[in-house]
């Protein structure tokens, strides 16, 4: 039995599969076999790979989608250790030793992700170099667990799991969101830790057809969306018990957003808080717009809803000094 088993879910991988398949055979950690769940690919990339390599287990999924494929993968190994693979990415040598002798060091850890380079044939946006940079600044478990209603931290093609924390979650699902991200975060309510190497494991190819482009579960909405499910039925949850009023900073088109999202899940908040003049004092959606200084007050849980990069750390500078703390009086969700 391998000790890390490889499933990389793949539909029409086309002329990068190649490279993606040779990227896990050149692994440093040889310990490994590398399940590839053929989800009805039709392009005949598949039988152009080195298939003579015993590493290689080929499946056909019976389901249709990524889950359905990984998952028919999972109850096809054994192996202790379960990594995520895409059928369009380069996996560094070093990838599955240095994700392999993290969770050796630290028990406590259930996934491993990784930092990445994000490439493209053509010429890469600021966009994508900014959430680069901000990935990769999301390592350890608190970095990663403060960040997880604000972005995915972990791509999914660097993730390593523990077999039984999968089992434990019952593998992928098939939510209206990205199954990745709705994973992590049922993970995250379950307690289960993460954390990344250090230094870059993937190199992750930006291309018009990735499934973030083309599916529409992919949409910023449906990520909002997954954010107010998980809030409403986890933290949210304990703050409505605890009598605190929940009040979101930020009314703008994120924070009315969630708003009106988290009122569909029957979590009311009591207002806003922003810093243009003319807004404070105002309403919105009915409610309250408040300075700043209301987020100081006793008894209050602010869900900061304010996207811009600099804003972000000016706000978390300013809680922090009113003796507030990430997780316990203030999140970060967009």
């Amino acid at each position: 039995m391998p000790r890390v088993a490889v499933i990389l879910p793949v539909r029409d991988g086309g002329r990068y599969l190649r490279t993606a398949v040779q990227s896990i055979l050149d692994q440093t950690f040889r310990d490994l076999e590398l399940l590839l769940v053929d989800d009805h690919s039709s392009d005949g990339a598949i039988e152009d790979l080195p298939l003579s390599d015993t590493r290689i287990n080929v499946l056909k999924s019976p389901g249709q989608g990524v889950s359905a494929a990984f998952n028919f993968g999972l109850e096809r190994t054994q192996s202790p250790l379960v990594a995520r693979m895409d059928a369009d990415d380069i996996a560094l040598p070093q990838r599955l030793a240095e994700q392999v002798g993290l969770l050796e060091q630290r028990a406590s850890v259930g996934i491993v992700g990784g930092c990445v380079e994000i490439f493209s044939q053509g010429s890469l946006g600021q966009g994508n170099r900014h959430y680069q940079s901000w990935l990769n600044r999301q390592v350890s478990p608190e970095e990663i667990h403060r960040a997880l209603f604000i972005e995915s931290p972990v791509p999914n093609p660097t993730a390593m799991f523990r077999r039984e924390v999968l089992d434990d979650l019952g593998g992928y699902s098939d939510p209206p969101w990205p199954e990745d991200y709705d994973l992590f975060l049922r993970a995250d309510a379950a307690g289960v830790l993460m954390a990344k190497p250090p230094g870059v494991v993937l190199l992750w190819r930006e291309h018009p057809a990735r499934l973030t482009h083309c599916d529409p579960r992919y949409d910023r909405a449906q990520f909002q969306r997954a954010k107010a499910y998980f809030l409403a039925r986890g933290c949210l949850e304990d703050i409505r018990q605890s009598g605190r009023a929940i009040i979101i900073w930020g009314a703008g088109p994120t924070g009315k957003q969630f708003h009106d999202l988290l009122e569909e899940l029957h979590v009311a908040t009591e207002g806003f808080i922003d810093v243009h003049p003319r807004r404070i004092g105002g309403t919105k959606r009915a409610k309250p717009i408040w300075p700043v200084e209301k987020a100081a007050e006793k008894g209050v849980f602010v869900l900061v809803a304010v996207g811009a990069r600099h804003a972000r750390e000016e706000i978390r500078t300013f809680l922090v000094r009113q003796g507030l703390r990430e997780g316990d009086d203030f999140l970060f969700i967009a």
